[in-house]
């Protein structure tokens, strides 16, 4: 078994970036999981590699211990993936007592020559005329998109002692293996050995291609340049627990100096998600406070003090109407999220054509009154184009908004599990220096709030088999015809 650490910048731990799976019984270990890393070109990026056996061995001074060989190769830009099923015909008998328990192994041809693994089957127990099941592989890995490079395909009779007995091989292409089930797609398999041997040597079997089928992955982004719209929306907590915005120990504290932990919040978030928002007008709500005149107690209220209108221009006018509010609204309780959950969600359910998404970001101190009605919500919304951000500001325990989130266990309510995971939840004081005043890193916060977005998004568009649609074409500048009076 081989695992590989990412380092970290100098005095830093490093990261734990993965491992291959573990082959018994050899010497020669030929890993076949692939770790895909990003690449950048300015950064020097230091990697180590650690070897670790599942039993003790006693060493031998000044023998070799062996060595590991990494190959790297540029993946080309191929988003697609195949799903193959093959079954083979009269291969070699290999087991004494038996038949033959075979399996497939696929090679990728490299630039230089070589081959890398890319692909194993299952092992068929006892027979010379398996089915293997269909496996579902990408273009990149097989061919790195290069449809007329080499795949050569290697038939071995498994053992259990980790010898596997070699039946034969071929070779085939992407492109040939495109043309599906067909002459064209039912190999020998050959062994050069036997061939170079015997004279009436034919072949060691054959294997055939009984299916084809390529499917296309598409991302977040081709959604986006097809047209969907991202609709953002944020909920401000204006609870007591919060304390009273007169008073410096206050999270709403109104210093003129600098801004409260919700303003750096709003303001650090904002501007990140702001730009996945075409036309950035925002609605922005507040709960948990009793509103004037009256002193009536709310928990879905407009900022700008508008309900029928509660947007807001950019993050710059959510911040200001947040700032109004303080000035005018009483901090009471308790705290409710269901309300601004419900509220966008009505929004959701009447567009379920992919043609938008919506996103509620709520910003709370974390003390949450309502639990049972807002994972009834959550579970509701999880049926809908609609993901919830939570970043809790402040000193509290977030055990609460950690149940929630759903990274351990997916949500539920009344015995019903939410249809997916829709809620991603930030504890804002782990991007803040400890003065409280600044956030340490824009990048990793941006990278923490909208990590699982894309995915959140994607979920709801393949349970729902929504497509992306065509990317309008470039805009192309009218050209102006000069022209000349004779």
């Amino acid at each position: 078994m081989l695992t590989r650490a990412k380092a970290l910048p100098v005095n830093t731990k490093k990261e734990k970036f993965g491992r291959t799976e573990v082959i018994d019984n050899t010497l020669n270990p030929d890993f076949v999981r692939k770790f895909i890393m990003d690449y950048f070109f300015e950064e020097r990026e230091n990697l180590r590699f650690d070897f670790r056996l599942e039993k003790s061995i006693v060493g031998i001074p000044g023998k070799k211990c062996g060595t590991v060989i990494v190959t790297a190769e540029e993946l080309g830009c191929c988003r697609d993936s195949v799903l193959m099923q093959f079954c083979a015909n009269k291969l070699d008998k290999k087991d004494f007592f038996g038949k033959s328990d075979p399996f497939l192994v696929f090679h990728r041809s490299n630039e230089d020559g070589s081959f890398t693994i890319c692909h194993k089957t299952e092992v068929i127990k006892n027979t010379l005329n398996p089915v293997w099941q269909a496996f579902k592989i990408s273009v990149r890995a097989l061919c790195n998109g290069d449809y007329d490079r080499t795949i050569k395909v290697e038939v071995y009779d498994w053992d259990r002692d980790g010898s596997h007995d070699f039946i034969g091989e071929f070779t085939t292409s992407y492109r040939e293996l495109s043309r599906g089930q067909s002459q064209f797609n039912v190999y020998e398999v050959i062994n050069p050995k036997k061939k170079g041997k015997k004279k009436k040597y034919v072949n060691s079997g054959t294997v055939t291609l009984l299916s084809f089928l390529i499917e296309t992955e598409v991302s977040f982004l081709d959604y986006i340049k097809g047209g969907t719209q991202i609709n953002f929306t944020v909920a401000i907590d204006f609870t007591a627990s919060n304390g009273n915005p007169s008073q410096p120990t206050s999270l709403h504290y109104m210093n003129p100096y600098q801004l409260n932990a919700y303003g750096m919040a709003l303001k650090a978030v904002g501007e990140i998600i702001q730009d996945y928002d075409s036309d950035k007008m925002f609605p922005a709500l507040g709960f948990g406070a009793r509103l004037p005149p009256d002193g009536r107690v709310s928990h879905e209220f407009a900022l700008n003090g508008n309900p029928q209108n509660p947007y807001c221009h950019g993050i710059d006018g959510v911040m200001e109407a947040y700032y109004r509010s303080l000035k005018s609204v009483q901090l009471y309780g308790p705290t409710n999220f269901a309300p601004v959950i419900n509220h966008v969600a009505r929004y959701a359910a009447s567009v379920k054509d992919g043609s938008q998404y919506f996103v509620l970001l709520i910003i709370t101190d974390g003390v949450i009154s309502d639990m049972a009605q807002t994972k009834e919500s959550i579970v509701n919304a999880s049926r809908l184009p609609m993901s919830i951000i939570i970043v809790g500001v402040g000193p509290a325990e977030f055990d609460a908004m950690e149940e929630l989130d759903g990274d351990v266990v997916r949500i539920s309510s009344r015995g019903k599990f939410a249809e997916r995971d829709i809620v991603q939840f930030v504890p804002f004081r782990d991007y803040i220096d400890r003065s409280g005043n600044h956030v340490l890193s824009m990048a990793r916060l941006a990278k923490d709030v909208l990590a699982e977005i894309p995915e959140q998004f994607l979920s709801y568009m393949r349970v729902r088999g929504i497509k992306p649609s065509p990317a309008p074409p470039p805009y192309t500048p009218p050209s102006h015809v000069l022209q000349t009076q004779i």
